[in-house]
């Protein structure tokens, strides 16, 4: 029986042509931030007609199936809000992403991935916990939210973020979320915890995927939940890469919990501003 044997320079060959195939599946030029926190972040602005269109480099990864939008999970669309769930408003992301292609050059695309729950405890985003805090108010509003990502929030976002992997170059993690646990100075662990394991399971370097924390409504304005920002203010002490993202002077609802659309415009062009100062250096 004849055996099958390859030349040692014909393998070399096929390896590279494999290695070539996959490496170039991945562009390096298209750059995905994951997002993910309470209702602030899931987006409570009124979308405005200047909000509807976008430019064609800023994509969203579908974080749920939503009919009403004809977009289903997992798949990217173009960043007209709502980029969380399929009946939300405004977000920070929103203009995060559109300050960032409005800076960077031209050959540069920019995707968000966002998994929010209005009302959340920052530990239904932990791995180990969540099963303890997915149903802090029984509410339909709250537990439908939940079940929209399968039950497991944070096991949605890592399952979209494997995807977008294998599209474009995770370049930052942003957070807004803080209002559930106002007053508990172990929220920074907290937040470590759910980064750390996010760096792990995504196989990513922490000095190259900074996490961008944005402060609540502000004392300033009223904010029901503004001695949280004294905790949030810590978070670098506990996570080196951790960048804070001030709230002052950022418009709000009349409920002082949630911006509006304009707070909200505001609010997303500061978390880009600091993600650009970290990317220029």
């Amino acid at each position: 029986m004849n055996s099958f044997k390859i030349s040692a320079p014909l393998f070399l060959l096929v390896v590279m042509v494999l290695f070539t195939t996959s490496a170039f599946s991945q562009n390096s030029n298209f750059h995905v931030y994951l997002c993910f926190g309470q209702s602030n972040m899931e987006g409570q602005g009124v979308i405005e007609e200047q909000d509807k269109t976008v430019d064609n480099r800023f994509l969203m990864m579908q974080s749920t199936d939503c009919p009403n939008l004809e977009k289903t999970l997992g798949s990217w669309y173009p960043a007209i809000p709502p980029l969380s769930q399929c009946y939300t408003g405004l977000s920070p992301a929103d203009y995060f992403g559109r300050t960032m292609v409005e800076k960077l050059p031209d050959s540069i695309k920019v995707g968000v991935i966002n998994v929010s729950v209005g009302g959340c405890d920052i530990r239904l985003f932990d791995k180990d916990l969540y099963l303890e805090y997915d149903d802090t108010y029984p509410e339909a509003w709250f537990t439908d939210k939940v079940a929209g990502y399968g039950g497991n929030p944070y096991q949605r976002i890592i399952k979209l973020a494997k995807l977008a992997q294998k599209d474009g170059v995770i370049k930052g993690i942003l957070l807004h979320q803080g209002e559930t646990n106002t007053g508990d100075e172990n929220w920074p662990l907290y937040v470590a915890t759910v980064y750390n394991n996010m760096l792990e399971d995504l196989s990513l370097n922490a000095a190259d995927v900074p996490l961008l924390v944005g402060e609540v409504v502000h004392e300033n304005q009223q904010g029901k939940c503004a001695s949280m920002n004294a905790i949030i203010a810590t978070v670098p002490k506990v996570i080196p890469t951790a960048h804070v993202i001030s709230s002052d002077g950022c418009s709000v609802k009349s409920d002082n919990v949630h911006f509006n659309a304009q707070g909200y415009r505001e609010l997303g062009k500061r978390y880009a501003i600091e993600m650009l100062k970290i990317v220029e250096n």
